[in-house]
């Protein structure tokens, strides 16, 4: 009798257990039959110093530190050094110049991401996957460049950098700042000290819905992009002012993330990349972050303006606190998550990107040594690297760090020019030391892939026409 009382017991606790697992996770065969989840989270104007797990002596990032032990940082990764390039060859997998966003967008452009164009959303869509938006766009603001039409079931969000609004202090040419839900303008200019808390709610709230789903969840903070603005219960978090605060709020946010895919059971099925578009607006001074040891900052092609913090985790597959050193890109994104969720993969139009799932994974250290990255700045192809050599090909730019401004208002530029001049960044990361005198068959090498390119994808002095270019998105004659 007592031995069947307690097999009885046993039974409904087995049957209370999988319930509660059934309520609150999903089940371990579920997952395997489906594909990873992806979560990329996108700050704006972060520089390659401003987090814990990346040197920064000033600013506490408790969440990101945890995302890097928990997994993989990648130190050699590169943005586009400018807002609007940096999403296109995000969600494109090509350089701008390729898809016809050479350059920064703003307000009622005539241009924008051409629909044509075969997004990581659309491409993940036709695995099956369930994809949104929550943050900066920057892509074109009419409603035929907008998320929707680019393969996002959702989007909330600035159309364009938050310092496009009327109370800009340099300029009085911007209309009123709309923040739009779907394809509705829903406020003009928003209080911005929620921005960071309202995206992080519509991202949780699009976790819990689509849980037992695959999905793709894409994260462009509208911060630390100045004018900076941070909420209430992170003001004066921090010891470094204003422009720290909104980092930690934005390491919350991570945190937060992280949480609901913990509470679903999910977080071990998903593959989440945190980055930044180009590195910090230096001319901002303290509302500006730090690139340190980096040369320069946002809008040059040194190190400081293109290079970018990058953490991604995914247990089991992702090694717990490796470090990768080798160099990568936001291009490589789509072709490799792409290859991750079985997702068909455009053979119509150059793809610039390269799947590198063996160095998130370390299947193999290392890329293929004839890899190269071109680094271009306003259309203009400006410098090139291969290995451990960067070109710098003769330019113009402008300096961040003379006479930097303050609280919001910013510095003055200053005009410099480089002329050739080739780096070693394994040994001179700050770019000092040109030693192009002394590896005169390595600046011919690269000399010559940049004219290769140059053939293939042209710059702001070279004719469209004829190239292996995809013009941009334009609005119809008569809308």
């Amino acid at each position: 009798m007592n031995r069947s009382l307690h097999r009885i017991r046993f039974m409904i606790s087995i049957v209370l257990i999988s319930g509660l697992l059934h309520t609150g996770t999903i089940c371990a065969k579920s997952l395997s039959r489906r594909p990873p989840n992806f979560v990329i989270i996108f700050a704006d104007d972060l520089g390659f110093q401003d987090l814990g797990c990346f040197g920064s002596p000033h600013i506490e990032t408790p969440h990101l530190d945890r995302l890097a032990a928990q997994g993989r940082k990648i130190t050699s990764f590169y943005a586009a050094p400018s807002c609007s390039p940096s999403r296109a060859a995000l969600l494109t997998g090509c350089y701008p110049v390729r898809v016809g966003i050479p350059s920064v967008l703003g307000p009622g452009s005539k241009t924008g991401l051409n629909p044509d164009e075969l997004t990581l959303a659309e491409l993940l869509k036709k695995k099956g996957y369930r994809t949104a938006i929550y943050g900066k766009w920057h892509l074109g603001d009419s409603p035929v460049f907008m998320p929707l039409n680019h393969g996002f079931d959702d989007y909330f969000g600035l159309p364009y950098s938050n310092d496009m609004w009327p109370f800009h202090p340099t300029t009085d040419r911007f209309p009123d700042l709309p923040l739009i839900a779907r394809n509705t303008i829903i406020e003009l200019n928003p209080d911005q000290t929620l921005l960071t808390t309202r995206y992080t709610e519509k991202a949780i709230q699009f976790i819990d819905l689509q849980k037992e789903n695959p999905f793709f969840l894409y994260l462009p903070h509208s911060m630390p992009h100045v004018p900076l603005f941070v909420s209430p219960k992170h003001q004066s978090s921090s010891s470094r002012g204003l422009y720290s605060d909104v980092i930690r709020e934005i390491d919350w946010s991570v945190g937060q993330i992280m949480s609901a895919l913990k509470r679903h059971g999910i977080e071990n099925h998903t593959l989440v990349i945190f980055t930044s578009d180009n590195g910090p607006w230096l001319s901002y001074g303290n509302h500006a972050g730090s690139a340190l040891p980096l040369r320069e900052g946002k809008g040059t092609t040194f190190e400081g303006g293109v290079r970018v913090p990058c953490i991604m985790r995914w247990p089991d597959q992702i090694p717990a606190g490796t470090l990768c050193q080798d160099f990568a890109s936001t291009m490589d994104l789509l072709p490799t998550l792409c290859r991750l969720a079985n997702a068909p993969f455009p053979t119509d139009r150059i793809i610039d990107g390269k799947d590198i799932h063996h160095l998130m994974t370390m299947q193999r250290p290392h890329r293929n040594p004839e890899d190269f990255f071109l680094f271009f700045n306003s259309g203009e192809l400006q410098a090139i690297r291969q290995g451990r050599w960067k070109l710098h090909l003769p330019h113009q730019y402008r300096s961040l760090k003379e006479n930097p401004g303050r609280d919001g208002i910013p510095g003055v530029y200053v005009q410099n020019f480089i002329d050739t001049a080739l780096f070693d960044l394994e040994s001179d990361i700050s770019e000092q030391h040109d030693i192009s005198s002394d590896h005169l068959n390595i600046v011919l090498r690269l000399k010559t892939l940049a004219q290769q390119a140059r053939k293939n994808l042209g710059d702001h002095i070279t004719q469209i026409k004829g190239l292996q270019v995809r013009p941009p998105g334009t609005l119809p004659k008569n809308p």
